[in-house]
């Protein structure tokens, strides 16, 4: 079970909205940040097995549309840290934005913001990028304006941090006044670097970083995506397994891949490795890396579901040439749950109950975050100058 460092006494007081299976107060943790999490909220029943699981505290899982001004008020938080749900601004999705019933609860919290007689003086939002173009984002730079904050935005990915993990994300950080950031000139800004984060700037940062030797630079920053596997070297014993895996994978015997999770119980490598039939209907369309890779894609909810366009698939033979002529021969498989949430920057303590299924465990970590973003992001907000 984690534990958290700081005493809780003379702490920030913080509400979770959203939680999830607890990358934000993961990411609150790693930033060091003298706080504490009073509530967290989620109706997700199974996000919430996972969180109570990990912290020993269960989130409240009512419709928090329901909730009042007064029911907030009397938390007396100094800080809400929300990921809401991101469905509605999605480019996959129908973009609904404020018409889809999954921003509803969104809408509802922001619009209690001005009838709070304790208001927070900090706020922190996390969304998919798009979320900054919607009119959900307006309303929500409107109410802020209305009620006295200041907010600095930003679009940042694990890439720039040194993770080979491609997942750009929008943040909202908020300060009421008096409060006010280390940088100032970075008000009402949209930034899309992270040297803010670290650095004292007299004026705003360059954010023309778009060119091909830049990206190029920062994925050379990143470390291998090898360093993420719960296999570190599959070689040989890999491709054993992939050819009967070719041949006939439901008359193999189960084979293992490591602790599950840190429990007595060995996972089935094969239930990890791609079809052959999946692999010659939508290979052309596969985003297939390698150990020595130092990006991949996204993972969303339905990786594991579907090949296409869900998350990275890894090689575990190497192939004499890289392209997608040899894919069947290069053995492809699923990274795990546990790679992925490496990937997200999960602690090696997060553990999943046993009970999670493992369509579940990729869902949760698809709707989750990234705490190598996040943590930076959170300490820069509670910096007071």
């Amino acid at each position: 079970m984690a534990k958290e460092s700081s005493e809780s006494r003379g702490c920030w007081r913080v509400l979770e909205f959203y939680s999830g299976i607890g990358g934000m107060r993961y990411s609150l943790m790693k930033a060091q940040v003298n706080a504490r999490v009073v509530q967290a909220f989620e109706i997700n029943d199974t996000a919430n097995d996972v969180y109570q699981h990990n912290f020993g505290h269960r989130p409240y899982q009512g419709n928090i549309q329901c909730l009042t001004a007064a029911d907030l008020d009397k938390y007396g938080a100094d800080a809400w840290l929300l990921s809401p749900p991101c469905q509605p601004y999605t480019r996959q999705g129908l973009q609904k934005d404020t018409g889809d019933a999954r921003a509803f609860s969104f809408l509802q919290i922001l619009e209690l913001m001005p009838f709070l007689l304790r208001p927070p003086s900090m706020l922190f939002v996390e969304n998919v990028v798009g979320f900054e173009t919607s009119d959900t984002h307006a309303k929500l730079i409107e109410i802020l304006e209305k009620t006295n904050f200041i907010t600095q935005e930003f679009i940042l990915t694990p890439l720039q941090f040194g993770i080979p993990y491609s997942r750009p994300r929008y943040f909202c950080l908020a300060k009421r006044k008096p409060s006010s950031f280390v940088n100032e000139c970075l008000n009402s800004q949209l930034i899309q670097s992270p040297p803010p984060l670290f650095e004292h700037f007299d004026t705003a940062a360059d954010e023309d970083d778009s060119s091909k030797e830049d990206r190029q630079n920062l994925l050379q920053s990143c470390q291998p995506i090898e360093n993420f596997l719960e296999l570190k070297n599959p070689s040989s014993d890999i491709a054993v397994e992939s050819v009967a895996l070719r041949t006939d994978l439901s008359n193999d015997a189960p084979r293992t891949l490591g602790k599950n999770n840190g429990h007595d119980e060995y996972e089935s490598l094969d239930q990890y490795f791609v079809h052959p039939s999946l692999i010659e209907r939508w290979g052309s369309a596969m985003d297939v890396v390698y150990p020595d890779s130092k990006r991949c894609c996204c993972f969303t909810k339905s990786y594991y579901r579907y090949v296409k366009g869900t998350g990275s698939l890894l090689a575990t033979v190497q192939p004499v040439k890289r392209d997608k002529t040899s894919l069947k021969e290069q053995c492809l498989r699923y990274f795990t749950p546990r790679e992925v949430a490496n990937l997200h920057s999960f602690p090696e303590g997060f553990v999943f109950p046993e009970h999670i299924s493992l369509r579940q465990r990729y869902a949760l970590l698809g709707n989750s975050l990234s705490i190598a973003v996040v943590a930076p992001l959170l300490q820069y907000l509670f910096t007071q100058p």
